[in-house]
């Protein structure tokens, strides 16, 4: 089965949070990931796109929004 990614989903998709892709031990982005709610279980869900292109991407979990770059997006896998 293929690894799915926040950043492969189309608009008004949601799909459930598996993983957020660790790169190194110490890995910054993975952990503001995490504290941000991007967690095992949770439901996220692709709002929109950026203005000038697919970057950024605006998500939801629960009733909060954010904005990630796509290269953040493509480390939070789905299903």
């Amino acid at each position: 089965m293929d690894k799915r990614y926040l950043s492969d989903m189309e608009l008004g998709q949601a799909a459930t949070i598996i993983d957020v892709t660790q790169e190194s031990a110490d890995d910054s982005i993975a952990r503001r990931l995490r504290d941000l709610g991007f967690i095992k279980g949770e439901e996220v869900k692709l709002v929109t796109y950026g203005p000038l292109g697919r970057d950024p991407l605006l998500v939801q979990i629960g009733f909060t929004r954010f904005a990630l770059r796509v290269s953040e997006a493509s480390r939070v896998e789905v299903q």
